[in-house]
């Protein structure tokens, strides 16, 4: 049996609490480094840490998109270390930050050679046309996230909101192509 391995890339999660008062994003930009702000060419100024390494946009309402992390475990200081920022600009937050996890991307290796026509035609939600991309493009329903998927084995999982959704998701495309013997 194979065994497959997987890496998360990249987490985007999303963030709001209440706050009383507009974020000021202009005193913000002026006593942080790291940070790009221009309103003529986007709302929100984008704030790099590098540790961990991510990127955070913040909006003057207060919401924040988080991108650019590896563990779903590093979305809540994140989001805490970016809650003082705004606290020093003198917003005063009114709620406990809502956090939800819109997408997370792994690529992994299911270290099988695979016939991407068979599976094209034996799988539903399945789209393959490889004059226009090189991988089947599977949409799997539970947990429900869309696989990029290569004859080399090599795959992209995205849309899972939990590294436990990626874990199952793999897990389950595994058992799914050694069943149907999609494998060369």
């Amino acid at each position: 049996m194979s065994k497959p391995t997987y890496n998360v890339v990249n987490i985007v999660a999303s963030v709001r609490f209440e706050i009383d008062k507009l974020v000021d994003l202009n005193l913000i930009a002026m006593s942080n480094k790291n940070i790009e702000y221009n309103p003529d060419t986007f709302p929100g100024l984008i704030l790099r840490l590098q540790k961990p390494k991510s990127t955070i946009l913040v909006f003057s309402t207060g919401k924040l998109v988080l991108t650019g992390l590896k563990k779903e475990k590093d979305v809540k200081p994140i989001t805490q270390k970016v809650i003082k920022i705004i606290e020093r600009s003198g917003a005063v937050i009114k709620s406990e930050p809502e956090i939800k996890i819109q997408n997370i991307v792994a690529s992994g290796d299911l270290n099988l050679k695979l016939n991407l026509d068979l599976m094209s035609i034996s799988l539903e939600r399945a789209l393959y046309e490889p004059e226009v991309f090189p991988g089947l493009i599977y949409r799997m329903k539970d947990p429900k996230v869309v696989f990029l998927i290569f004859a080399s084995g090599k795959i992209v999982c995205v849309g899972a909101k939990s590294e436990d959704d990626v874990k199952v998701a793999v897990q389950n495309l595994l058992e799914e192509i050694q069943e149907l013997d999609f494998v060369t």
